[in-house]
C-alpha cells in the first residue's frame, strides 16, 4: 500500500469503529501464526496511554497492522522517538499518526501546573510548548491539538532516521485528534 491508501484504510477503519461495525479481520490464529516470523506494520501510532484511547480498535486494525507507542500526552521523549525510529528503520512503516485526544489528563495537568513530582513534571514539560503556542485562553482541546501538531514537527527535528525518511518521501507524519464521545478520529493535516 502507498501512503494515501494507508491513510484511506485508517479512515475507513475509523468509520467502521464509529458505526459499531468492526470487521475483526486479521485477528485470528492464522494471523498470529503468520506474524511469528516478523512484522511489517503499515502505520506507527504515537498515542496517549489513556485507557479510553485504543488505536487498534479506533482504526479497526488487525494484528501486525499498527506499531503503537503509548505515553501520557503522546509526547516525543527519547524512548518514544527511539521506538518510532525502530519501526521506520526496521519494519517499513509508511505513516506516523500522532494521536491526541479529547479530555487528555496529561495536557490538563500540564495546563494546571503545580508540582506533580519529578517524573510527572519531566513528562509534562514536553507539553509546555503547546501551552505557550496556544495562548493564554486556549481550551484543553486546542492545547491537545497543538501538542499533536508540535510533536509532528519534533519527530522530524529530533530524529535523523525520521528526517531522512521524510526527505525520501517514504513516510508521512500526520497529527490527529480522537473524540472520546464519538470515537471519530479527525486528521489535523
Amino acid at each position: 500500500m502507498n501512503i494515501d491508501q494507508i491513510i484511506g484504510r485508517l479512515t475507513d477503519g475509523n468509520e467502521r469503529f464509529v458505526a459499531d461495525k468492526l470487521d475483526g479481520k486479521l485477528q485470528d490464529s492464522s494471523r498470529r501464526d503468520a506474524l511469528t516470523t516478523g512484522q511489517e506494520p503499515h502505520t506507527i501510532v504515537l498515542s496517549c496511554a489513556d485507557s479510553r484511547v485504543v488505536p487498534e480498535l479506533a482504526f479497526d486494525a488487525g494484528l501486525g497492522e499498527l506499531f503503537v507507542v503509548r505515553v501520557a500526552g503522546n509526547i516525543a521523549n527519547t524512548s518514544s522517538v527511539a521506538s518510532i525510529e525502530y519501526a521506520v528503520a526496521h519494519c517499513g512503516s509508511k505513516v506516523i499518526v500522532v494521536l491526541g485526544h479529547q479530555s487528555c489528563g496529561a495536557v490538563t495537568a500540564a495546563v494546571g501546573g503545580g508540582d506533580n513530582g519529578y517524573n510527572l513534571n519531566h513528562l509534562l514539560a514536553h507539553i509546555t510548548p503547546a501551552i505557550s503556542a496556544s495562548g493564554a485562553n486556549a481550551s484543553i482541546t486546542e492545547v491537545v491539538k497543538k501538542n499533536a501538531e508540535l510533536t509532528v514537527k519534533e519527530l522530524s527535528t529530533r530524529s535523523e532516521i525520521i528526517r531522512n525518511a521524510l526527505a525520501a518521501n517514504s513516510i508521512k507524519i500526520v497529527p490527529a485528534y480522537y473524540n472520546l464521545d464519538s470515537g471519530k478520529v479527525d486528521f489535523l493535516a
